[in-house]
């Protein structure tokens, strides 16, 4: 990367807050103002659209991670130096956390409550575990995909758009179910304010392990480079390239 790390740090944590701050703000609206203000479908758009406008405006700087699953899928794959990880996580925790202060500023006690993560009704924890596991893999991969991998035709430009669909589909879908995280900075942080630390277990351990799944599915299939064989016939694969 072309900018000093702690340049990048600074703007990991912009991003962050950024992207916590439009996605926080829509569970605040519905707390204090009401349901009908904005219907889920808009805050799932604070937090899909949200991170969209945060790799724009920060993700040539940093690379645009702000999740702590992001970055450790990154480096499984090959793609982002394991030296950096925890600086990147610090940053990212920095960054979320004044977003929560500022809800904690403007608006009641009770939506800095509110703004913890739990499983949806009648969904028990083990089962919220593997859909933030399962979403987290799935996302990671399209982040690999779009913003790391210069053979796919939309990689670079589209980046910022396809990651915060990618938020904004999972947060409608499976949000309801799970929680909605996929991101341990975006569930801890409102806990470090809170100190409700009951559920943020899941939201720690589905978003890394997810983040490591993906990495390495996504290195193992698409790094492997196909080869046509001499006497024709079917494709052969390559071992993994290195990265």
């Amino acid at each position: 990367m072309a900018h000093p790390l702690t340049t990048r740090l600074a703007a990991e944590a912009l991003g962050t807050f950024l992207f916590f701050f439009l996605g926080f703000s829509g569970i605040a609206i519905v707390v204090d103002i009401g349901a009908d203000a904005i219907t889920p479908l808009g805050v799932a758009a604070g937090f899909g659209f949200g991170l969209a406008l945060a790799i724009t405006a920060f993700g040539h700087v940093s690379g645009g991670h702000f999740n702590p699953a992001v970055t450790t899928g990154l480096a499984v794959a090959g793609r982002f130096p394991t030296r950096e990880i925890v600086p990147y996580w610090v940053a990212q925790l920095v960054g979320g956390f004044g977003a929560v202060v500022v809800m904690a500023i403007v608006y009641s006690s009770e939506v800095t409550d509110s703004l913890h993560t739990v499983p949806g009704s009648g969904i028990d924890s083990w089962a919220a575990l593997v859909l933030e596991i399962v979403a987290t893999a799935l996302f990671v991969m399209v982040i690999l995909t779009v913003a790391t991998d210069a053979r796919a035709p939309w990689n670079g430009v589209m980046a910022p758009l396809l990651i915060g669909l990618f938020i904004f589909t999972a947060a409608a879908t499976v949000g309801p179910a799970s929680g909605g995280s996929f991101n341990p900075a975006r569930s801890l942080d409102p806990v470090l304010w809170n100190q409700e630390w009951g559920d943020v277990w899941i939201y720690i351990v589905g978003p890394l392990a997810g983040g490591i799944l993906g990495g390495a599915i996504w290195a193992y299939l698409l790094l492997r480079e196909p080869t046509a064989p001499a006497g024709g016939g079917e494709t052969k694969v390559d071992e993994p390239a290195a990265s």
